[in-house]
């Protein structure tokens, strides 16, 4: 055998030591990984069909629903101006809370501080954020006063409430008062103003219209795409697929017939056949989160009248049937396949994927069309990334050599006054409230809730298409502050100072305190989890 030298250079570099972003995916093709999942151990592949299966064109959808909300608000008894307010998808993101006791939609990070509040369209600062919250922070468990905006659906919400307050505020014939606006002897609190909204959102997609206006223009509003037939079919190939949706039959029968309709057109990958075909079990009106906990009665479909049929289902799984209700233990059931054997994707962080994850264990993948846009200012901005990474570099060096004997203060303001410039430029890259992920260097709550519960993620569910079923999706390692910031290396007990008497009671022969790990015969499980 050779040495390294009389390889020649056309030999290349050994297993695992070339360019690791030479081996990645095109960007807009990779699914992203908080948790490591073998492919091929995955039995059964479910999906929602809302904005996962079936992705609404934006804004036009959201247009809809906007005006519908209007429509019903104006009907009983918002002023008619209103009408004139259309939606703005620059404004909202997903991820928003809003404070129905001060009427501010606002931007938090996981642990309930602010990072962006806003009053209608104004934006607050310094002393007006400090007036409604002192400390900067708030109680997020506090569910009657925050409420989280975290679906698709959420975003005409939030933009509903900023649309609405600015309008009172702005009103002659309004006073205004710290929890809502005065008008002669009535009062409007801010939370009668999210009831009143709660209420219309619950009209505009429970009574049908909603529904009835997107099937009166299927091409308007729904996605087609004809890459998702041969995505299920090969899907299909390797294990089952299952459909888990909150939309009625009815509803659901029209958007699919769309979306596998593929007879007019020469884009069709895969053979026209019957949409149902594609799955192995169909269940409608789920109730999502309670069909993740105790569910409800499970009922077969008649889908030539698409009534439900009376009675429980107790039979056993058939095929091409329809079901209505149910629960997550009755589709592991009549799949036969445990939690762990199941990925589950969908848009709904709470509905889909939190749920899926706490209560059944299934593996979980959070569709979030926003992705494109955030890795194109990701990319197209980095300068902004790097420039807050170099003032943090200059914060440390002011205060390297300075210790708790220090009477010396370093002048910071301008830094700091730099680094909120660069945080804002960055944000307004991603709309007028910014990234669905950060502030600045300061992670969302939504940002930390994907990380936390879903295993995967991508702009699509479609870019499976472009990966084998036998891949391992490996998460990459996610450092401490104490392992990102210290070198490997071996740690020298003498200079440890106060750490060296612990060092010395448990450290073992043979293990090193840093650097490369102690030997172990256990292998780290696929799935990241205990």
């Amino acid at each position: 055998m050779g040495s390294e030298g009389e390889r020649g250079p056309a030999a290349g570099p050994g297993p695992g030591q070339g360019d690791p972003r030479a081996l990645r995916r095109d960007c807009q093709h990779r699914i992203f990984v908080n948790r490591s999942l073998a492919l091929e151990k995955i039995k059964c592949f479910g999906f929602d069909m809302d904005y996962t299966l079936a992705m609404y064109k934006s804004p036009d959808y959201e247009e809809l629903a906007f005006a519908l909300l209007l429509e019903h608000l104006v009907s009983i008894g918002y002023p008619h101006e209103i009408l004139a307010y259309k939606y703005d998808p620059t404004f909202p993101t997903r991820g928003l809370v809003f404070d129905a006791l001060y009427g501010n939609l606002l931007k938090v990070d996981s642990h309930g501080n602010l990072l962006v509040c806003a009053h209608g369209f104004r934006f607050l600062k310094g002393a007006e954020i400090l007036h409604y919250y002192p400390n900067k922070f708030i109680q997020r468990d506090d569910m009657k006063r925050f409420h989280i905006l975290n679906t698709l659906f959420n975003l005409t919400e939030a933009h509903l409430y900023a649309c609405l307050v600015d309008f009172f505020t702005n009103c002659s014939r309004y006073v205004n008062c710290d929890t809502g606006y005065k008008h002669g002897n009535l009062f409007m609190s801010f939370r009668s103003m999210f009831q009143d909204v709660r209420e219309a959102m619950d009209h505009v997609h429970l009574s049908g219209c909603l529904k009835e206006k997107t099937l009166e223009n299927l091409e308007k509003y729904v996605v087609k795409d004809p890459r998702v037939p041969l995505l299920l079919s090969r899907m299909k190939e390797v294990g089952k697929v299952f459909l888990a949706t909150n939309s009625d039959y009815n509803y659901t029968d029209a958007i699919m017939s769309y979306l596998f309709d593929f007879s007019d057109e020469d884009k069709a990958e895969t053979p026209l056949r019957p949409w149902r075909s594609y799955f192995d079990l169909i269940v409608v009106d789920t109730r999502k989160p309670l069909f993740f906990a105790e569910g409800t009665v499970l009922r077969q479909v008649n889908t030539d009248t698409g009534k439900l049929r009376i009675g429980t289902y107790t039979g056993p799984l058939q095929h091409c049937a329809v079901y209505s209700g149910g629960s997550s233990d009755v589709v592991c059931d009549l799949l036969g396949v445990k939690g762990k054997d199941i990925l589950y994707m969908g848009d709904h962080i709470f509905g889909d994927i939190l749920k899926s994850k706490k209560r059944q264990g299934w593996r979980t993948f959070l569709v979030v069309p926003e992705l494109a846009r955030e890795l194109q200012v990701w990319t197209e901005k980095s300068e902004l990334f790097e420039e807050l990474r170099s003032l943090d570099l200059f914060l440390a060096e002011l205060y390297q050599h300075l210790d708790s004997g220090s009477s010396e203060r370093p002048d910071i303001s301008s830094i700091k006054r730099r680094i909120q410039k660069v945080t804002h430029e960055m944000d307004m890259c991603y709309g007028k409230m910014g990234s669905l992920f950060r502030c600045g260097s300061r992670q969302t709550l939504f940002a930390n809730q994907l990380m936390r519960y879903a295993d995967l993620y991508a702009a699509s569910f479609i870019n499976f298409l472009y990966y084998p079923f036998s891949y391992l999706f490996r998460a990459p390692p996610v450092l401490m502050a104490h392992e990102s910031t210290v070198e490997h290396g071996r740690l020298d007990v003498g200079e440890a100072g106060t750490l060296a008497p612990w060092l010395a009671q448990h450290s073992h022969p043979g293990q090193q305190v840093a650097g490369v790990p102690q030997d172990s015969s256990g292998e780290e499980e696929d799935d990241g989890e205990a």
